[in-house]
């Protein structure tokens, strides 16, 4: 992983970090589908909680199901902030309101404020 680059997981693989001496490491690979989905966002988010806990800022942005929230309660639970995108400026209000309804989001907000919020939150 490297400052200003965005890596997306490939169809039909899951994408998880690993720490390896001091530096973050992105693994693809393929493997059943969690929840119904391959990449899983679960998959990922519960790889960030192992690897990265409380150094970790987590955001589940609109979607349908329930993909995520458990991942981003376990990086919660490690001390990661974690970030829910608001009922009204979602398009599809599952995800965030999966992850919302049991415990995973510190803060919800509009996806206009998300980005200022991580910058509040990193200063």
């Amino acid at each position: 992983m490297e400052q200003g680059k965005v890596l997306v997981a490939p169809g039909d693989k899951h994408m998880v970090i690993k720490k390896v001496s001091g530096r973050y490491k992105v693994e693809c690979f393929a493997g059943e589908k969690v929840n119904g989905h391959c990449p899983s966002v679960d998959v990922l988010f519960e790889s960030v909680a192992r690897e990265a806990g409380k150094d970790a800022v987590g955001v589940i942005l609109t979607g349908m199901g329930y993909d995520g929230a458990k991942g981003l309660l376990a990086m919660k639970r490690k001390g990661a902030y974690t970030i829910g995108q608001d009922e009204s400026s979602s398009v599809v209000y599952g995800m965030p309101k999966a992850a919302y309804n049991i415990g995973a989001v510190c803060k919800q907000l509009s996806l206009d404020k998300i980005p200022i919020s991580i910058m509040e939150m990193l200063k």
